[in-house]
């Protein structure tokens, strides 16, 4: 009857937003509550619960889970070292298992230690030994190191971007999992770094240049001898030594196949890579844009302050410049600004304040912008998300109005890649002229599907897809789009190897 231990540690961050991150800024939860909150939520875990609760002959071991509320800055040093023992103690403390199932992102970063997710792999091999097999979930926006495919007998990736492909990774990784349990497969890897990092519309896996390669992927991964397969274009926001793009895929001990299928996904990426950049638009332009357009909801897409990407969303630059050149259409935008939050609820609702607004978290990119605001809503923000079920938390949030601008102010960041954060608070987007969208990409139905049009800003922010402009500094270089002259030149690593 195998055991098998389930333990969770998930963060994407900025290296460019100046706000560290903290422990607080993390959903914790122990043993069975860390089973009974992934049993209400399509994420990895969830998937991963419906292949272990099907055999009942699996006992199950659940340790620690510490899940993002929403990505943020560098994790602050604390933080980290909290986090770290948390996790590091629980598996120490857990029963002897027959198999471990990690979930991670791949792109966090603490203060000191630039690669925390290899550093735990490394620390877990240490207490459970080389002879427990490890199967690790990662976002293919992860930094794929060299210590974290070394510490793991096989990773799994997504192969949708927008992801929508959580709750069958984790499905994908429970199967490995046990196949490697019960002695069925030898897993080997090979990875291709690849010099590149990368934006744009081209990325999406349904339509874009970059589903070729995720589609040779899911070939190889399917074939007889396959067992993993993906491509990791990492998160370009969270600037560490290894941050580039990687090719990865694990057989069932077939040196060969692994060479020639990472080799080949490798080299379909690189054949697309210089149109994976996003076209953006100026302040100017999307000024001229949108005062000429005249029907249906047009989406002011502004990536350089994704929350979900690390930064810090508290950018008011698309307001201030719809305010600058008199923009009467109803619109509809987030941010997050705790103070202006504290003075709404000490107004309460009706009454009218006066206040900054933006610029409290990342005062060198956004000048705080003075308001007069009727308060239209006031609560304390928790809710399920649209997309996938996860359980967020945006602290009190007021809903403020300025003219014809609504405006959803949270006391904390939470991902903005459905509508959930506007919904929560009675908006819905659909009824207004302009909406401002703080993430590069969403689900089709979101907005692409309805709205009339998808403008793309070139606005200040930590998490830019104007790539050049953030300042990398660890990152290898030479590294497209950063340089002028990138050699590639396919080259697979090997792990695993008998």
């Amino acid at each position: 009857m195998p055991k098998i231990l389930i333990a969770e540690c998930k963060q994407e961050v900025s290296t460019f937003n100046p706000n560290l991150s903290g422990y607080d800024d993390f959903g914790v939860r122990y043993g069975d509550e860390l089973l009974q909150y992934h049993r209400t939520v399509r994420n990895e875990i969830g998937g991963a619960l419906t292949v272990f609760d099907a055999d009942k002959n699996i006992t199950l071991v659940p340790t620690y889970s510490a899940f993002f509320i929403t990505s943020g800055g560098t994790l602050a040093k604390g933080a980290w070292e909290k986090l770290s023992k948390n996790f590091l103690d629980s598996i120490r403390s857990a029963p002897p298992v027959d198999g471990v199932y990690f979930c991670m992102h791949g792109a966090m970063a603490s203060e000191e230690e630039l690669d925390p997710e290899g550093w735990l792999l490394e620390e877990t091999r240490k207490i459970l030994g080389k002879n427990i097999p490890i199967v690790v979930s990662l976002d293919l926006h992860a930094i794929l190191t060299d210590r974290m495919v070394e510490h793991s007998n096989a990773i799994v990736t997504y192969h949708t971007y927008p992801h929508v492909d959580f709750f069958e990774t984790g499905e994908r990784s429970a199967k490995l999992l046990l196949q490697i349990v019960a002695g069925k497969v030898k897993p080997i890897t090979a990875k291709v770094a690849i010099p590149a990092l990368v934006r744009g519309d081209e990325l999406l896996t349904d339509s874009g240049l970059f589903g070729e390669s995720i589609r040779i992927a899911q070939e190889v991964e399917k074939s007889p001898g396959g067992l993993s397969a993906g491509i990791f274009i990492g998160n370009p926001f969270t600037d560490v030594p290894e941050l580039q793009t990687y090719s990865l895929v694990v057989t069932d001990n077939n040196l060969e196949m692994a060479e020639h299928a990472s080799i080949r996904i490798a080299e379909s990426f690189w054949k697309n890579h210089k149109s994976m950049q996003v076209s953006l638009v100026s302040l100017d332009e999307m000024a001229t844009i949108i005062k000429s357009h005249t029907k249906g909801t047009i989406a002011l897409i502004d990536a350089a302050d994704a929350t979900s990407s690390g930064a810090s969303g508290d950018s008011n630059v698309i307001l201030r410049k719809l305010i600058e050149i008199g923009y009467t259409g109803r619109t509809l935008l987030p941010i997050v600004d705790e103070p202006t939050v504290r003075k709404a609820f000490a107004a309460g609702v009706g009454n009218t304040i006066q206040s900054s607004l933006g610029g409290t978290l990342d005062p060198s990119r956004f000048e705080p912008l003075q308001i007069t605001s009727k308060v239209l809503l006031l609560a304390e923000s928790r809710f399920r998300s649209e997309s996938f079920g996860e359980e967020w938390n945006a602290g009190r949030t007021a809903v403020l109005e300025i003219n014809n601008f609504i405006i959803v102010v949270g006391s904390r960041a939470v991902n903005l890649y459905d509508r959930s954060f506007f919904y929560a608070h009675g908006q819905d987007p659909k009824r207004f002229d302009a909406v401002v969208v703080k993430s590069p990409h969403c689900q089709h139905h979101i907005y692409a599907s309805w709205c009339a049009r998808m403008v793309n800003v070139d606005a200040p922010g930590s998490s830019s897809a104007n790539l050049k402009y953030l300042g990398h500094s660890r990152c290898p270089r030479p590294i497209f789009p950063l340089d002028a002259t990138v050699e590639f030149i396919p080259k697979a690593k090997f792990f695993n190897k008998k």
